[in-house]
């Protein structure tokens, strides 16, 4: 008996996010930026430029952090220029994380790194595979979002 689609998507992407294979992904992603950004930071800064001006309470929510790690993290970021805190408008007790100019170039060159790093791994299948895997994949995620 041959496994459905979703087991097989379920074991492919299980393996892909072991914490070994992540690691790996992020000493080849961070490499050139080791004095800025690492495999600890790296999820907060990533994070806040998918989410836009938020709380680090928020924020560690949704990149599957404690607070106090985002929190910590932020004032590494945040001494190195790559990230502010301001009061949040919408609760006075409350502190906005922001990225600086120079935390969202980072982020755009990390970006154009990574989409570097995955082409060349997609440069070996015939395109057709690739484009076709890189649209499955995208469909994939925008109807699982939705």
């Amino acid at each position: 008996m041959t496994e459905s689609a979703g087991a097989r998507l379920q074991a492919a992407l299980g393996l892909l996010l072991l914490r070994r294979h992540r690691t790996q992904l992020y000493g080849e992603l961070l490499e050139p930026f080791a004095d800025k950004v690492d495999e600890a930071t790296y999820p907060v800064l990533s994070g806040l430029a998918r989410v836009g001006p938020t709380t680090a309470a928020k924020l560690a929510h949704d990149v599957g952090l404690d607070r106090s790690v985002v929190s910590r993290h932020s004032d590494r970021l945040e001494a190195l220029g790559l990230l502010r805190r301001s009061p949040d408008p919408a609760d006075a007790r409350a502190t906005l994380l922001t990225l600086t100019e120079d935390g969202t170039a980072l982020v755009a060159r990390l970006r154009d790194r990574l989409a570097g790093i995955f082409q060349q791994r997609l440069e070996r299948w015939p395109a057709d595979q690739a484009d076709a895997f890189v649209a499955g994949m995208e469909r994939f995620v925008a109807e699982y979002l939705d």
